[in-house]
């Protein structure tokens, strides 16, 4: 029987066959993926296209405050828009717009290359029908399925209604930022001009039609522009903040600059305008601030805020046309009264001129909040409000090319944050404990106290009540830069650096800054037991159809004990009682407080609390400049003081709640021990502690001591008038401008006497006055008290902690004299 010969399949015929295969295994999965994505494709509506609701705004009680959306677009029709900006969109969108049935296939082509070669979609090829449909219809996802969906739509879409009517709709509906939807609306926010009746140039024209590919990005420049004053003063201060805005300006300004330019190249490539009038165009500046129409809606700054967290949630289009419904925390009374505290010129340093965009300066910055839950009850971003979205101070960071944020500098009220708190908590320390404010160096670096004196052995509730920075320094250093930022970062205050900002970060020398939203957070931290509560401002949102789309609980996180949180609270009321503080006493009102000073001025604050309320009070220049003798204790708090007052005037008295694990015990204030054998009443201070850090030690520093009354020094054996009293002794010298100098110990011995009498050349050491001219008959040379008399009243004995030595010399020489 014969073999039957194998059939070998040529090359070119398997590779035929696997074409074939591959191509119609692609058909049958394009089928299925199109079949897939039409499955949920929104039902074409031609009434969707006019679907655009605004959002609403509610205060805490869930009255209405406001809308935002689609209340800022006022239609037009396609006849009413200038030649020049009907060509700009075309030239720029979709040059081939009325030449194709809603598909460009050309830009298909090129985007389906570029996108295989780059491994994803990075390019698009949407037209002006497309456009609109993706707003009217569909999610702004960038997936195969939602493309498909598009262009099906989009050929519907192009069935139903010519090509004017497409054009006309799509000028009408897009985002154009700044809260503008519709050209006609764009044109009167940014340049202030109607399109009916004003002249638009090409410039503007190019403007208008760059915004809508990202228009928060584009019109950003004007959010920033009001705190760049480019004005050249004399003695402007060139530090970090300003360069900062300047840069920050001046890249967002390149950014929309260059965007307008590129729609100009366009329409001169498309043959709408000449080389000549780009040019010309290209020269033109940008739309400023001033040409701005003011958006005038109630609590301006308040609802910025807000509208700034939704986009960041929705987007743009949900917010502004999406009908959602929003629950704030608003408290229209609190916010009302900041307003107009913030409004009034009064309540800011005379004698400035406004810059050079025409704002006021100084400026200023105010937040109140519940401390308790978190609720934002009051937002106020500067002195006057112009346009939506405008920088507001309360709550925004300039932000810089690298990313880094940089706020404002905040002076003393950042001590209880970096350096009292943590010493309590993690050093067990109270308000009695005792640091010596002394002349001190920590390196190269030589910190002094604002007034340029030392108080000496103080308690922490004394150093902290009048604002001494040495103390400050002292603590932070005990407690270690690094463990004060991370006690920083869970009371929300996130922008510190333990290398760049070194030591002076206990006086508020914090390289990156804060802003007083942040502020407010941290201290509502003591007020509220140590638990920590994230500011916000919206309790709920909902869709149109009443359907909840989130809803808020407060972020909280226990910061810090009880304990803590209600020492420095204690000490922050004699802040507000007798110390730097006293401008935000509320009378019977509880009030814990702290100022905050920059360096010449530049930046002055005040924040505080009562148990119900929390609020920040900023001021300073948009460019930091000096403000000769203004301080924190001054205009920020009247102003804090005002919003108080008028905020809790129906709300009852109620102390601040002490938790369980405070007691009192009493200490001798120069050591921090309890008192001694030798402690004066005078030196005995009765005090609040943690259980468990009251001091089991008596007091070691008050001893019994005998002095020469001549030198003030320890005598030595030919000292023969001598004086005993208690003095307070340490184990090292301090210089006499201290203010307890009088009742330290002398470190040395006295070398004035010898067995000789006194040394002549140790008598101009010690500065005694020389010896008496005996023809000048004015001369003293006797004493009417005769013996040991002449000594000064209370310089024998125990307890004369007042005695000053100068005093004891000024006798001393007299003594000398006889």
């Amino acid at each position: 029987m014969a073999k039957r010969k194998s059939r070998r399949l040529r090359p070119g015929r398997l590779i035929i066959l696997i074409t074939a295969l591959c191509v119609l295994l692609g058909g049958f999965i394009s089928v299925g993926y199109v079949a897939y994505a039409v499955s949920d494709m929104p039902a074409w509506n031609p009434d969707a296209l006019e679907s655009m609701v605004p959002t609403t705004i509610y205060d805490k009680d869930g009255n209405f405050v406001t809308r935002i959306g689609t209340e800022n677009r006022e239609p037009i029709k396609l006849a009413e828009v200038p030649e020049e900006i009907r060509d700009a969109f075309l030239a720029t969108e979709d040059d081939r717009f009325y030449d194709h049935y809603g598909i460009n296939l050309r830009s298909l082509g090129r985007a389906i290359y570029k996108n295989v070669l780059a491994g994803g979609i990075r390019e698009g090829f949407s037209t002006i029908t497309m456009q609109l449909v993706k707003l009217s219809y569909l999610s702004p996802e960038r997936t195969p399925k939602r493309k498909i969906q598009e262009i099906i739509l989009t050929l519907q879409m192009e069935r139903h209604f010519t090509k004017d009517e497409i054009f006309e709709m799509y000028l009408n509906k897009i985002y154009y930022g700044q809260g503008a939807y519709g050209i006609q609306s764009a044109a009167q926010t940014y340049l202030g001009k109607d399109l009916k009746t004003d002249t638009i140039t090409l410039e503007e024209a190019a403007f208008l039609a760059g915004l809508p590919q990202a228009p928060s990005s584009y019109s950003s420049y004007l959010d920033n522009a009001e705190s760049t004053d480019t004005q050249k003063e004399a003695d402007a201060q060139k530090d970090e903040l300003k360069e900062a805005q300047e840069q920050q300006y001046q890249k967002q300004y390149e950014r929309a600059l260059n965007r307008r330019n590129t729609v100009l190249l366009r329409m001169k490539e498309a043959g709408k305008i000449s080389e000549e009038q780009r040019l010309a165009a290209a020269e033109k500046p940008l739309p400023s601030v001033e040409n701005m129409r003011a958006s005038s809606y109630p609590y301006p700054f308040f609802v910025d805020y807000v509208t700034e967290k939704l986009v960041q949630m929705y987007g743009a289009d949900m917010v502004y046309q999406g009908g959602l419904k929003v629950y704030t925390t608003l408290d229209p009374k609190v916010q009302k009264t900041a307003e107009i505290a913030m409004a009034n010129p009064k309540n800011f340093p005379s004698g400035f001129k406004p810059d050079s965009n025409g704002l006021p300066q100084p400026q200023g910055a105010a937040v109140f909040m519940e401390p308790g839950t978190g609720y934002l009850r009051a937002i106020v971003g500067g002195r006057e409000h112009k346009q939506q979205r405008q920088l507001n101070r309360a709550t925004q960071y300039q932000v810089l090319a690298d990313g880094r944020k940089i706020g404002r500098q905040p002076g003393s009220s950042i001590k209880p944050i970096v350096a009292y708190a943590p010493a309590i908590e993690l050093l067990g320390k109270s308000p009695a404990s005792v640091v010596d404010d002394i002349p001190t160096s920590f390196g190269s670096y030589s910190p002094k106290n604002s007034d340029g004196s030392f108080k000496g052995l103080i308690t922490l509730r004394t150093a902290l009540t009048h604002s001494v920075n040495i103390v400050a320094i002292k603590l932070l250093n005990e407690v270690g830069l690094d463990q004060a930022v991370k006690f920083a970062n869970g009371l929300g205050i996130t922008t510190l650096d333990s290398k760049n900002d070194g030591l002076a970060m206990a006086l508020g020398g914090v390289s990156t800054g804060v802003v007083p939203l942040d502020m407010v957070g941290a201290y509502g931290t003591f007020a509220n037991r140590g638990i920590y509560v994230k500011p916000h401002a919206i309790t709920k949102v909902e869709r149109f159809d009443g359907t909840v789309l989130d809803e808020f609980k407060p972020e909280q996180s226990q910061a810090m004990k009880a304990t803590t949180a209600y020492l420095v609270t204690d000490m922050l009321t004699s802040a507000v009682q007798s110390g730097t503080g006293a401008n935000a006493n509320l009378g019977a009102r509880p009030v814990a407080g702290k100022t905050g000073t920059t360096d010449l001025g530049k930046d002055v604050w005040f924040v505080g609390y009562t148990p119900e309320l929390v609020g920040a009070v900023w001021i300073g220049h948009d460019t930091p400049a000096k403000m000769d003798r203004t301080f924190g204790g001054m205009f920020p708090a009247a102003i804090w003081r005002e919003v108080m007052s008028k905020s809790l005037a129906d709300v009852p008295v109620r102390p601040f709640t002490k938790p369980a694990g405070i007691v009192n015990a009493t200490v001798d204030n120069k050591s921090g021990l309890l008192p001694g054998t030798y402690t004066p009443p005078e030196h005995m201070v009765t005090d609040l502690f943690a259980e468990g850090t009251v001091p089991t030690e008596t007091d070691n520093l008050h001893q019994y001591m005998d002095i020469c009354a001549t030198t003030g020094d320890l005598p030595n054996d030919f000292c023969t008038d001598r004086i005993t009293k208690v003095v307070v002794k340490l184990p090292y010298t301090v210089p006499s401008n201290v203010a307890d100098f009088a009742i330290r110990a002398p470190q040395t011995t006295c070398t004035l006497h010898n067995a000789y009498g006194i040394d002549p050349e140790q008598a101009e050491k010690y500065q005694l006055s020389p010896p008496p001219d005996v023809d000048n008959p004015s001369t003293p040379t006797t004493n009417p008290d005769n013996g040991n008399g002449w000594l000064p009243p209370g310089t024998t004995g125990l307890n004369d902690a007042s005695d000053d030595r100068n005093t004891i010399r000024r006798s001393a020489n007299n003594r000398n004299r006889q």
